[in-house]
């Protein structure tokens, strides 16, 4: 089947309409950060870049890092820009631009999200690190695809019951990460997540500003969920995005975070800047050894 133009658009030179990327300009391995000025300070490990582009708040560095071709993309903030970033990324894989066909043999990517976020629980330090091992989607965009062969109905009904979930909201999805992406970036020094991803930063999460939300309890009922003695560690906004489209698309995914704040202490980290630099020098490190 022929992709219309309208569903597969891309740029008068040949490069997909957001990314502004073409296939060759991607490596297989490819870390996501939300925020765009993080991409250099990924990509100033490199050892060289090969390739440098940008469009909106979608910046890539293409390079090696002691010998492994890595890209760094900036996602922006929010599950609808992982939307886009995922599929684009997917179709510069596994579509032929010229044929505007699905390729006969398809390409699994790995994708590794390095973010910060801030942990529900006491017991999370603030400067640590968490690797997400499910991600727990609340924002709703994953409802647009047909989810049955990658959904934990369990886990998602635990959730429902325990916080008492509004059904005029999205239900809950519960997604896995990739095990082995989990093995090679695990160590004793990253805890075990279980990352509650929501679609923005005040409202989605609880936060009171000015304006009342619907559940004032909710960051209470989620930090309280207990099941099999699994607990809910993290909010943000990107990680069961990222883990529910890989598996979807056949490619696989893990979630780094470093965590910059406490939401149930109320501290902040004193220094997060170096928090993430110590997340991203660790993760190079785990994918070339």
């Amino acid at each position: 089947m022929v992709i219309k133009e309208s569903e597969l658009i891309l740029n008068p030179d040949g490069s997909i309409y957001h990314l502004n990327l073409k296939p060759e300009n991607i490596a297989s391995t490819i870390i996501l950060v939300g925020d765009q000025d993080r991409v250099s300070k990924v990509s100033k490990h490199f050892d060289n870049i090969h390739f440098k582009t940008q469009k909106r708040e979608f910046k890539t560095h293409t390079g090696s890092y002691r010998g492994k071709r890595i890209s760094v993309i900036s996602t922006g903030i929010g599950p609808d820009n992982i939307d886009i970033v995922l599929n684009e990324l997917d179709a510069l894989a596994n579509i032929d631009f010229k044929t505007r066909q699905i390729k006969n043999s398809l390409t699994s990517l790995n994708f590794i999200r390095i973010g910060t976020s801030g942990a529900l629980q006491k017991d999370i330090p603030i400067d640590s690190f968490v690797l997400s091992k499910y991600g727990l989607d609340i924002n709703g965009m994953l409802h647009a695809y047909n989810l049955k062969s990658i959904q934990n109905a369990p886990l998602e009904n635990a959730i429902i019951d325990h916080t008492n979930w509004n059904p005029n909201k999205a239900k809950p999805i519960v997604i896995e990460n990739n095990r082995d992406l989990e093995a090679k970036l695990k160590s004793d020094i990253t805890l075990e997540g279980f990352t509650a991803t929501a679609g923005g930063f005040y409202g989605p999460q609880g936060r009171v500003l000015r304006l009342s939300v619907q559940d004032p309890f909710l960051i209470d009922k989620i930090s309280s969920f207990n099941h099999n003695h699994l607990k809910v560690t993290n909010f943000e906004m990107e990680t069961s995005a990222i883990y529910g489209l890989a598996k979807l698309l056949g490619h696989k995914a893990v979630s780094l975070n470093a965590i910059i704040a406490n939401r149930a202490t109320g501290y902040f980290s004193k220094n997060p800047s170096k928090t993430i630099d110590d997340l991203i020098t660790y993760t190079l490190n785990k994918l070339v050894e």
